[in-house]
């Protein structure tokens, strides 16, 4: 390791991280040497993502740059005129993006592939939309979206808008490998920028973005705007559009939580800057009281995801689940365009795929991941269906087919028309609500992980070897396991699954629960997806209604949860 650690500190540019890295020698720190150099981070569907520091197996300079000349070389080699169609690169605010940004943009400049750089943070999709826009090989955002304020991140898109999926994962990743032994050229970005290979995304670029959205037919507000909005960046790089988009929508009572609009990449005020996490939204929701706001609401740091609490009856405000918030607009966009294609992951409710019906609109089903959702989305629309809409049930949505991926930006005012337009009708999102689950049944989904012992075999294994008859008393109807792309009927039939591989097992049962378990790749857990679909009877009152199926799932969990 020792020779490893050498070539690495006479490779680093970085003297911070150099210096680091000689404490850790010097100390004898061979705990944190090995988990440094033990292993490299792994680039894959995602990109890459993990903790700042020195060594193959963080975020860092060398890491970056390293990863930006696989890349290169692999767009180099795939993708037609690479080079002259060039790559978009922005960035979020946290400490080490922008240079992490600068870095990328020197290494593929050096390359010959011409770069467009974001001269200030940007929220992802706004970075994402510039794929298409300028017709580029791909695309590049520096950010580790809602993860904690000691991590960052390498988002890489392809050609088509979207997220990177296999086979170029894979081939990246070998181009990467390749890169960590060959010598590092950077261009400095002045020259890159004299030699026309270089080209800054200033204002103009963010304007046309705003234009899209605004001419976005799925975006042209109703008439009413006459609702207050609360709004939280959380210290991330969406407030300044998201308030713009909003005003230009007509919404005239917006308020942005003061203490995290602006971009602050060590987030001072919440624990975890992911709004579905237990009090992340508490400052929006507070904002929202002291003003009677109608909807308080909040995009992660890199603003590709929306998160929503609504008001109650009582005045108090509770947060919708991504499912509901899916549903909700799901419904709200297909009463205006039936005849499309809307989609989800596998994890995400089974409600919009029974919305779709009722509209008589496509619905498709993915694995879970956007770059599934828009990717598929591509392929599978067509002029009689286009694209209209997707979902994933972890805040991820994306609105029409301007930025092929999930866009918490579009997602804030798609969701705001559809509240003024209910305010307009006299009806709440409550109200709403409760229409669709009277006219579907009542949806309910919760998750849960399970730690698993390290050393029992795999649970999957396991669970294909003595599959189970019945969950919670109720009959296993249909069996499909993702890994053998099989699905079984209890009656012996048996189907293909088309969907690409993955350890995934999904069980429905004779009361139209669904339970799903993906054991963790990365750690002995299981993490288990479970829906129950209740009857709402025209007597009940949605509060009834809600703890009925409530109950129905805490038995589902407690049975499932007991059996493994």
């Amino acid at each position: 390791m020792s020779e490893q650690i050498s070539q690495w500190l006479a490779r680093d540019p970085d003297p911070k991280t150099r210096d680091e890295l000689q404490h850790l020698v010097d100390t004898n720190n061979e705990k944190e040497l090995t988990d440094r150099f033990g292993s490299r981070l792994a680039f894959g569907t995602a990109g890459l993502r993990g903790m700042i520091g020195a060594g193959p197996n963080r975020m860092n300079r060398l890491v970056i740059q390293e990863t930006a000349m696989g890349l290169g070389n692999y767009l180099i080699e795939q993708v037609a005129d690479a080079q002259s169609r060039g790559i978009v690169i922005g960035y979020d605010g946290r400490p080490d993006s922008e240079q992490f940004a600068r870095d990328t943009a020197s290494v593929l400049a050096a390359l010959g592939i011409k770069v467009y750089l974001t001269h200030k943070v940007a929220a992802t999709p706004i970075a994402a939309f510039g794929v298409l826009e300028r017709n580029a090989a791909g695309a590049v955002v520096v950010t580790a979206s809602h993860n904690p304020p000691e991590y960052n991140g390498f988002k890489v898109y392809w050609e088509n808008g979207a997220q990177i999926i296999p086979p170029h994962d894979a081939g990246i990743a070998n181009k990467i490998d390749e890169a960590t032994v060959l010598p590092l050229q950077l261009m400095p970005l002045d020259e890159a920028h004299q030699k026309g290979l270089l080209v800054w995304l200033e204002d103009e670029y963010y304007q046309t973005y705003r234009k899209t959205m605004n001419e976005n037919p799925l975006l042209i507000p109703d008439g009413n705007t006459d609702i207050s909005i609360v709004y939280t960046a959380m210290h991330g790089v969406g407030a300044e559009m998201a308030e713009t988009l909003l005003a230009d929508a007509g919404f005239k009572k917006v308020a942005s939580v003061a203490e995290q609009r602006e971009p602050e990449g060590r987030f001072p005020t919440v624990n975890f800057p992911n709004p579905e996490e237990a009090g992340a939204m508490d400052m929006v929701m507070a904002l929202g009281k002291s003003v009677d706001a109608d909807i308080a609401c909040a995009n992660d740091p890199d603003a590709d995801r929306f998160a929503v609490a609504v008001k109650r009856p009582d005045g108090e405000y509770q947060m919708l689940t991504g499912d509901q918030v899916g549903s909700l607009l799901g419904e709200y966009l297909l009463e205006g365009q039936p005849s499309s294609l809307v989609g989800n992951t596998i994890v995400s409710s089974r409600l919009l795929s029974s919305i779709a019906k009722a509209h008589g609109a496509q619905y498709y089903q993915t694995l879970t991941g956007f770059k599934w959702l828009t990717n598929i989305a591509m392929q599978q629309q067509t002029k009689e269906k286009p694209f209209l809409f997707a979902y994933e049930e972890a805040l991820g949505y994306t609105v029409g087919s301007k930025v092929w991926d999930k866009d918490g930006l579009s997602a804030l005012v798609a969701f705001s028309q559809l509240t003024a337009k209910l305010k307009a009708q006299g009806k709440t999102l409550w109200d709403k609500l409760e229409d669709i689950y009277r006219q579907h049944g009542f949806y309910l989904n919760a998750q849960r992980s399970i730690a698993l012992d390290p050393k029992a075999p795999p649970i999957g294994d396991k669970l294909r070897a003595s599959p189970p008859q019945e969950i919670a008393g109720k009959r296993v109807q249909v069996t499909e396991d993702l890994k053998t792309l099989s699905r079984l009927f209890d009656d012996g039939k048996a189907e293909s699954i088309d969907l690409p591989a993955s350890d995934v097992l999904i069980y429905y049962l004779e009361d139209k629960s669904r339970v799903i378990v993906r054991p963790s790749g990365t750690e002995p857990k299981l993490k288990c997806y479970y829906e129950v679909i209740s009857e709402f009877d025209s007597g009940m009152s949605f509060a009834e209604a809600n703890e009925l199926a409530q109950a129905k799932m805490d038995e589902l969990i407690q049975a499932h949860q007991q059996s493994l």
